[in-house]
């Protein structure tokens, strides 16, 4: 591919194909899908369910190269302190910065608790709302150390009260089983001390199954790899939850010609330098702005270091690219078809281009809204679905680790008035005794 054109040009939105444009869309879910490593990580899990942390430590061994033994699996206070030690001023404060952010956006979120109402005159119906009993946190490691993700889990778990939060963070490449100490300062300072160093498949089987050293939780949630998110789909047979499939990073960018070229090629990079698997998507009606930004990108993509210049020209010259469409209503309209996991507008009509939009993990209005701001310290979510997951999902909040009892109380007056509706339904439906549940407190 030329340099002069690292953005793939994937054509005019009108004159795709079905295949051409299932080729765009269906992007992540085949690797997560992919039978053989479906396989590999059903017996993996298996192994965990029946041998505990003897499974873990092997795991770590034949997949993360340390060898480490069974007591050590758990973090330990003095790696806590040290890592208190060792993280810089900067990154302390960048950390609880951060927090701070997540933190109020969640409390907002949960300042309406309990509600109910009066539905008819006697019925009061509502809902009571609870964290749930546990939760499982896995925050990746191997490209990079990733103390936002910490934050991003974490503080929307502790906000919503949950009890027991248990945290797998696979060991930083070739040490000797050493956790990020980044990882552990943010989970320090949210107060989370059940951390555990973990292959990261294993890990997730650790967290639904319980080990000698890693609790059972009921619910699993964190971004990492296809071998992750496959787990995570797989621990579901077993009865714990997960939130959604968080997979390779993925952005879209919906533009027109009002948009700062050289901007819009250090968005497009942003999410593209993530890994190899990330995709990264240009859509604009405008032929002079993709041509701009071809050459702002092609510039920009050379000052970055290796591997991230090469994730990001593979995330937009293999996996992304550019749409062409023919006004801003087509391009929402591939937007909301790709329902990415960040989603930006750089559109001279925002609040139209708002009002169209409705399938995204977020929508980041305007240039001066990057998605690095969205990832470290705006508040919103930024752990977010993928791979068009974003369809029915949005990201881990509060929300994610609580659940919400309906609560209703019947006085006799209303139940009166029900009664012959209940009645109704239980004589067609065939439920004798239903309908006795009612005649024998009307009949006396």
């Amino acid at each position: 591919m030329p340099t002069t054109e690292p953005i793939r040009v994937i054509g005019n939105w009108s004159e795709l194909d079905a295949a051409q444009r299932a080729a765009l869309l269906s992007r992540g879910t085949d690797a997560i899908f992919d039978p053989a490593l479906r396989t590999n990580i059903v017996a993996l899990l298996e192994e965990v369910r029946a041998e505990g942390d003897a499974a873990l430590v092997r795991a770590l061994a034949k997949f993360d190269g340390c060898t480490v033994a069974p007591e050590r699996l758990r973090v330990t206070e003095e790696e806590f302190a040290q890592a208190q030690r060792s993280v810089t001023p900067e990154l302390r404060a960048a950390i609880r910065d951060g927090i701070d952010h997540v933190r109020r956006f969640n409390e907002a979120l949960t300042a309406h608790g309990d509600w109910s109402f009066e539905s008819e005159p006697g019925l009061t119906v509502g809902e009571k709302v609870s964290p749930i009993a546990s939760a499982g946190l896995f925050v990746p490691s191997g490209k990079g150390s990733y103390p936002s993700v910490m934050v991003q889990l974490g503080t929307p778990a502790v906000v919503a009260g949950v009890p027991e939060i248990a945290v797998i963070v696979p060991p930083v490449p070739g040490s000797d089983g050493r956790v990020d100490e980044a990882v552990l300062v943010a989970a320090d300072e949210l107060g989370l001390r059940n951390v555990f160093r973990s292959n990261g498949p294993a890990g997730v089987a650790a967290l639904a199954f319980g080990t000698e050293s890693v609790p059972r939780v009921r619910k699993v949630t964190g971004p990492g790899s296809p071998a992750v998110a496959c787990a995570q789909v797989e621990v579901q047979r077993y009865g714990t939850a997960i939130a959604m499939l968080l997979g390779p990073s993925e952005s879209l960018i919906l533009a027109d010609d009002s948009a700062d070229a050289r901007i819009l090629a250090a968005d497009l990079l942003n999410e593209a330098e993530h890994g190899p698997d990330s995709s990264s998507v240009l859509v604009t009606e405008s032929a002079a702005l993709l041509e701009a930004v071809q050459r702002e990108v092609a510039a920009q993509l050379a000052l970055l270091p290796e591997p991230r210049r090469g994730y990001a020209a593979t995330a937009l010259g293999t996996n992304g690219g550019a749409v062409l469409v023919e006004n801003l209503e087509q391009g929402a309209e591939v937007a909301n078809a790709y329902a990415p996991e960040h989603m930006q507008i750089a559109v001279r009509d925002e609040e139209t281009a708002l009002g169209l939009l409705h399938d995204a993990g977020e929508i980041l209005v305007g240039q001066w809204t990057p998605v690095s701001a969205a990832n470290f310290v705006i508040g919103c979510p930024a752990a977010l679905p993928t791979s068009g997951f974003a369809k029915v999902n949005g990201g881990v909040t509060a929300e994610t680790f609580r659940k919400r009892t309906a609560v209703a109380r019947a006085d006799e007056r209303a139940l009166t008035r029900m009664s012959e509706t209940v009645i109704a339904f239980t004589q067609h439906e065939g439920f004798p005794a239903h309908e006795a549940a009612v005649r024998v407190r009307l009949d006396g």
